[in-house]
């Protein structure tokens, strides 16, 4: 799985489809993977965790397309308004986490000789030529293909669960609009280059055409998904040519923090809040009243605002706008 990502869960165990892996960036699979850069301690965090959501702003929400903004793409997504969809953010768990913490170390460590002097004690680098950058490309590799496995797993249970509650043959028509990485670093080709592209926060928005994206969506463009809050709307909206001129073909992942988590919590508890959402019609199961509290839909910024940002600046254009049902928080 660290090697093959969401491959080797389809082909070994029946999760998910060849359909879904047609329909995931890079097919689910991140090349250069090297199991043998992580640490007994990142395998362990991560056996038992395939799956699973983790906490923070990670979630499973229910949604409903309330306006359609684009037919042509929405026909090509699969949308159409009134339509029931399910929105899945979660990542490499505490597998990629703890790559990130070895590899911080080794690199800290390396600082003085490469002679690169950061402005901050959370940043930290090395040449992508040298062994500390080679290893940590080649750690991350294995911690991007956890989390398309682990995606592709809940995307199958989230399959099995309308299978049981309204049958079989409303699963067969579940189909994946898209699975896109994000907080990953890739080789890729802009401008004649091959570069190094870092998308931490944000994901891939590529534009009509290119060669990266699924053949049923290359003259539509790439589906980019933002997430607002549980208690306001997401977006779904499709590449432009902008974004490869203005961000080396990428968007933002959501819509951002205005508030930290400590800030929500002295502003609301949780179960004030799971009664302000179930008063809207939204239903939120989520284990932990004080993480409830810490994702307030008053903690992030106005997602409207920020679609409206992207479109104007060329990177992505609004194809439709979901508003929430159901909310599942770690």
């Amino acid at each position: 799985m660290l090697v093959q990502g969401a491959r080797a869960v389809v082909e070994r165990h029946g999760v998910g489809t060849v359909d879904d892996l047609e329909r995931t960036e890079s097919g689910g699979c991140l090349p250069g993977a090297d199991p043998a850069r992580l640490s007994e301690r990142a395998r362990a965090r991560g056996a038992g965790q395939l799956g699973t959501m983790g906490s923070g702003n990670h979630f499973i929400e229910v949604q409903v397309v309330e306006r359609i903004d684009d037919p042509a793409a929405a026909e090509a997504f699969g949308l159409r308004e009134g339509q029931i969809t399910v929105l899945i953010h979660s990542g490499s768990r505490g597998l990629g986490h703890q790559v990130c913490t070895d590899h911080v170390k080794h690199m800290d460590s390396a600082l003085r000789r490469f002679g690169i002097t950061l402005p901050d004690r959370q940043l930290a680098c090395a040449p992508l030529s040298s062994a500390e950058g080679r290893a940590y490309q080649e750690a991350m590799a294995c911690a991007a293909n956890f989390a398309f496995a682990n995606r592709q797993t809940m995307a199958h249970r989230v399959r099995e669960a309308v299978a049981m509650v309204i049958g079989p043959d409303a699963a067969l028509g579940t189909r994946q609009v898209y699975d896109v990485a994000h907080n990953v670093a890739k080789l890729e080709s802009h401008g004649g280059r091959t570069l190094c592209v870092h998308r931490k926060g944000s994901t891939r928005a590529f534009p009509a055409g290119s060669p990266d994206i699924p053949d049923r969506y290359r003259e539509i463009g790439q589906p980019v998904f933002i997430p607002g809050s549980m208690g306001t709307a997401s977006f779904v909206l499709v590449g432009r040519p902008g974004s490869m001129r203005r961000s080396f073909g990428s968007a933002c992942h959501g819509a951002g923090r205005r508030m930290s988590r400590t800030g929500a919590r002295r502003k609301i508890t949780g179960g004030e809040l799971r009664r302000q959402l179930e008063a809207r019609g939204i239903v939120v199961r989520c284990p932990s009243p004080r993480g409830l509290a810490e994702e307030a839909p008053f903690a992030y910024k106005d997602v409207d605002r920020v679609v409206g940002v992207v479109e104007r600046t060329g990177l992505a254009a609004r194809v439709a706008r979901l508003r929430p049902l159901g909310v599942i928080k770690g």
